[in-house]
């Protein structure tokens, strides 16, 4: 008998009034919030400008759960297009079944439009992502936690998960493969953020790592999943598609390595354009220095304003003459005129 193993939810579903909050769905949204949070600081760290991730987010998120959906749907469709079967339930998203691989190929689709709208090479916002998306796939599989699925071949290892009696499952222990994806996901996470750092990985070689090193783990953990699923030559479906994707993945790292050394300098031309237009408007396009801020002007300024010196009251030595009050009140003499006469001091303002 086994004494230790991780306990499932008696429920995926916690009742609010007439709102169901499913266990699923909050896994997958915290997961988004988090890679978006991530992606962002990233980004901004390339030189970026902080919200440019989100609102590409805004195209890629809705793409990828579509295709996450697709990819799930077709590749498991005997699951909803079977007799005895309701087609209805391939759009009820929230009892779980989104296949990763659909959702970043058409997930990238969004991105691509996204990036575009901006004006902004998808292979550098795909790099400052990659991290992120693995930290929210770490989230995200907890889902199937709630949902009791996904696990993997029975055990009595301590760490089992404990499967109740249920439609299509048999009560017992089984190894958590989502668990282990989950743990797997967070080492991707931490490999790209640190090889990103020590090889400043550029165009798009930071979010091929992060697919390599999934794939690498995908494969080992589909192994041990025992839920139903198409094979081809022995091997499950998703085993093969980690594996070809696991190819293409690592030679789109070595050709670019090749093609593009190095990583790019601008990331987001709009983020560079600001601040120079910013400077210039503080070095004065208008046609003033940056002097004409503190009130002085230009020494030929045809107003006559003086320079720094007559703040001080004091006159310049070439200024036409100026009338300095008789003693008597009689008039106004020349300093010229008298050569006993001695001209009063300027007050000072």
């Amino acid at each position: 008998m086994n004494l230790a193993y991780i306990p499932s939810p008696s429920t995926g579903v916690i009742e609010l009034g007439p709102i169901p909050l499913r266990g699923y769905a909050f896994c997958i949204i915290i997961g988004v919030f988090v890679a978006v949070w991530f992606g962002n600081k990233r980004w901004v760290a390339r030189g970026g400008t902080a919200g440019t991730v989100a609102d590409i987010a805004v195209w890629a998120v809705p793409f990828g759960l579509v295709g996450g959906r697709l990819y799930h749907v077709i590749t498991d469709y005997q699951l909803y297009f079977s007799d005895g079967e309701n087609w209805v339930d391939a759009f009820k998203i929230w009892q779980g079944g989104l296949g990763i691989w659909g959702a970043v190929a058409l997930g990238a689709v969004g991105a691509w439009i996204g990036c575009r709208r901006r004006g902004i090479p998808l292979p550098a916002w795909a790099d400052a992502l990659a991290p992120g998306i693995a930290f929210a796939q770490a989230i995200g599989r907890w889902g199937n936690w709630f949902n009791q699925e996904l696990y993997g071949k029975q055990t009595d290892l301590p760490w089992a998960v404990k499967i109740s009696e249920g439609a299509n499952r048999v009560a017992g222990t089984y190894h958590p493969t989502f668990l282990y994806e989950s743990l797997w996901c967070v080492g991707v996470a931490l490999l790209v953020i640190w090889a990103d750092r020590r090889f400043k990985l550029g165009h798009g070689r930071a979010f091929a790592l992060y697919v390599a090193a999934y794939c690498a783990g995908r494969g080992w953990i589909e192994y041990l999943r025992v839920d139903e699923a198409h094979h081809v030559l022995g091997l499950r479906l998703n085993v093969w598609t980690a594996i070809v994707v696991f190819v293409l993945a690592v030679v789109y790292m070595i050709v670019s390595a090749k093609l593009r050394p190095g990583r790019e300098e601008i990331v987001e031309p709009a983020a560079v354009e600001a601040p120079k237009d910013g400077a210039a408007d503080a070095d004065g396009e208008d046609g003033k220095d940056g002097t004409a801020s503190e009130g002085s002007t230009d020494a030929t300024d045809p107003t006559g304003s003086t320079d720094s010196s007559d703040a001080e009251g004091s006159t310049d030595a070439e200024d036409t003459k100026t009338s300095v009050p008789d003693a008597a009140g009689a008039g106004a003499k020349e300093p010229g005129d008298d050569a006993g006469a001695t001209p009063q001091k300027a007050e000072k303002s």
